[in-house]
């Protein structure tokens, strides 16, 4: 097929775009990468631009013998697993339910869990709400307090309401009760959904520090993005973070090498449900 002199700029004005958006995007990553194994002479005087300049491991000693790393790491885990596992199995049911046409009042409660798309409490009430309930400084708030994402149920439900509904009717007719045609035919057919908002739920779970901030006090509930925001924002190391090397203070490079670690679990996890993401996304977006 001939391209026509304008699809032809089109094309490669778009090459161009997406090229130069690639390099605006790679290059905070290479940097932060090449940063970490730079030494903090070279990081602080501004010659780390994409390579590493006298390389080292010293940053990375630094943080895998800070304990509280480890722990921040490990609540991490922990809040991320246990919290997406939560997540999925409440979005999972809530958007089954409100797939279903024959469900009295479905209208009313999509539009009101809808309005909670534009509209919410606001940070004074929610932690508010939190206090009364008992549950500062408490893992289950972390967990349970924001465990359903209404655009994620949204995604979901749509994605059920487009399964035919002759599938469901032979289940019925061969006795299968609710829990059955949603264990049975339901989940295996929206594998390319749940993977998509399992991974939403992940890496929100994961990124999630400003109500750990806010609600947590103890230091060995609390996880590793806070400990980051310490070190980039506020600006914190801890004092066994704080080794010399040739009379530098490593405390920059540590900065560095401690963001890799903390993104580096989604950057390998992402690539293996990849090929559900797109096709989950445009299939919960298109029908509804």
């Amino acid at each position: 097929m001939t391209e026509s002199r304008g699809e032809k700029i089109f094309y490669r004005f778009n090459y161009v775009f997406l090229t130069l958006l690639m390099i605006i995007v790679l290059f905070p990553v290479l940097y932060v990468l090449s940063a970490s194994f730079s030494s903090p002479d070279a990081v602080v005087s501004g010659r780390v631009i994409l390579f590493p300049v006298e390389p080292t491991l010293d940053a990375y000693k630094a943080v895998f013998r800070e304990p509280t790393i480890w722990l921040g790491y490990a609540n991490t885990l922990f809040y991320t697993v246990a919290g997406t596992l939560v997540s999925m199995v409440l979005t999972i049911c809530g958007a089954y339910s409100l797939s279903k046409r024959r469900l009295k009042g479905r209208k009313a409660i999509n539009l009101m869990i809808s309005f909670t798309l534009v509209f919410n409490a606001g940070i004074i009430p929610i932690y508010m709400n939190f206090r009364s309930l008992d549950m500062l400084d408490t893992r289950s708030a972390i967990i349970f307090g924001f465990a359903i994402s209404t655009f994620n149920v949204i995604i979901l439900r749509t994605f059920f309401q487009s399964v035919p509904e002759e599938l469901e009717e032979a289940a019925r007719i061969d006795g299968a009760s609710e829990a059955t045609i949603l264990l049975r035919i339901m989940l295996p057919l929206s594998k390319a959904a749940l993977a998509t908002v399992t991974l939403f739920y992940a890496v929100g779970r994961w990124n999630g520090y400003f109500w750990a901030m806010v609600l947590l006090r103890s230091e060995d509930k609390v996880p590793l993005q806070v400990l980051l925001n310490r070190l980039v924002v506020q600006m914190k190391p801890s004092d066994s973070m704080m080794v010399t090397d040739s009379s530098y203070l490593i405390a920059e490079t540590v900065i560095y090498a401690t963001i890799v670690v903390a993104v580096l679990p989604m950057m390998l996890f992402y690539p293996f449900i990849q090929k559900y993401f797109v096709h989950g996304v445009m299939i919960g977006s298109i029908k509804g």
